[in-house]
């Protein structure tokens, strides 16, 4: 077991709040829901948790957060990077607790993004505004889905990715949505139906494209001597990454690589694993190229053969080489904003056993022992990759 400091870190409680369709609750709400429900599946009360890691919410954040949930931190973290933040901030308290600095963190998220969109209190994000570098892309109306599009066609063009590789990613996200019963979205879609479905961004169809939905999510993270008072069996943070690299389109050096070829490889090199040994990836998804792209740039597969990778139902739980996004992803089953904190709460339910009808199994039968959660914040501005084992 590869150690992180002094000390050894794990994961000793996850869970999500209610998700899908929650028209009766604030984020704050969600935040208490999935905070309360992660410390009861680590078996600890509140009054042990000194760290706690949030983003997104409150013009103090984490303060507000915290003061809402009736904590005094003595570590604090609201670094915001998208999409990406849950899984550096993880890396950021598995330091801390390493360290010494920290002994349980609370890692937490909640967001009504659906809720808010239906009640008119808010409208669909197009654009993140048109200030610093923003100002030179913004009037060309590049909106955030449309850089998504314009990397997806680079690939295209450079590698021969075809639209119905495209749609075998969502088509499999939601194969694995119909084994999740919390799954927002679970009726199978074949490849037809994702390509008829209306234009969003060229080439990006509906169902190319993420849900929105509410919900919140939360895990606790303890050093190692808090593994035996806990309620669940540890998994451990065996190795991070992270990375930043550009916010401009034209500081992207290349539209066919995303921060994860960077984050992925330090992350499995601080674990002391490859790849190959990965029995399943929870990769953020908030379009189809993401998980595609991504899968590449971990190591999965080389560059440009991501395709021919996911074309053969290899991300499927059922019968899939190495299962992705088990839970049925952001394509199917919730994505409430920054999706980042309920990779990590898949991949942990995962490794303990309990995902039920959609559980992932070694070849042998037995349960999973690795898995490799990665997000990406942007327009594959930031990436962050954090390896786990039982």
């Amino acid at each position: 077991m590869t150690r992180r400091g002094n000390r050894k870190v794990a994961v000793v409680g996850a869970s999500l709040s209610d998700c899908g369709r929650v028209d009766d609750a604030t984020p704050y709400t969600l935040h208490a829901q999935a905070a309360r429900r992660a410390l009861s599946d680590a078996g600890l009360e509140h009054t042990r948790v000194d760290g706690l890691a949030s983003a997104g919410l409150g013009t103090l954040a984490p303060a507000e957060v915290a003061e809402y949930l009736g904590l005094r931190p003595t570590w604090v973290d609201s670094t915001s990077v998208g999409g990406s933040t849950w899984e550096v901030m993880a890396a950021h308290a598995a330091e801390a607790i390493a360290a010494g600095h920290a002994e349980v963190v609370l890692l937490v998220y909640g967001s009504t993004a659906r809720a808010d969109i239906r009640a008119g209190r808010r409208t669909g994000t197009l654009s993140f505004g048109n200030r610093g570098p923003l100002q030179f892309e913004a009037p060309y109306g590049h909106t955030l889905i449309a850089k998504y599009a314009m990397a997806a066609r680079r690939h295209m063009h450079e590698y021969g990715t075809t639209i119905e590789q495209l749609a075998e990613v969502a088509v499999q996200a939601r194969a694995n949505a119909a084994l999740n019963p919390e799954a927002m979205f679970r009726s199978p879609v074949t490849v037809d139906e994702v390509l008829s479905g209306p234009v969003i961004a060229d080439p990006f169809t509906k169902l190319h494209c993420c849900i929105r939905s509410d919900g919140g999510a939360a895990v606790v993270l303890a050093a190692e001597e808090y593994v035996r008072d806990c309620r669940r069996p540890p998994v451990w943070i065996l190795g991070t990454g992270e990375h930043v690299s550009h916010t401009a389109m034209s500081e992207w050096p290349d539209f066919t690589v995303s921060p994860a070829a960077v984050s992925g490889r330090l992350a499995f090199e601080r674990a002391g694993v490859r790849p190959a040994e990965i029995d399943f990836a929870e990769i953020y998804d908030a379009f189809t190229y993401m998980t595609l792209v991504t899968l590449e740039d971990l190591g999965f597969c080389g560059k440009g053969e991501g395709g021919a990778f996911v074309e053969k139902g290899r991300l499927r739980v059922a019968g899939g080489e190495l299962p992705v996004n088990t839970d049925g992803g952001g394509l199917s089953a919730q994505h409430p904003g920054m999706r980042g904190l309920f990779l990590l709460v898949e991949a942990v339910r995962q490794l303990r056993g309990e995902g039920g009808e959609r559980q992932v199994r070694r070849p042998d039968g037995e349960l999973p022992r690795l898995a490799v959660a990665s997000g990406t914040g942007g327009w594959f501005c930031s990436s962050g990759t954090v390896v786990l084992g039982r």
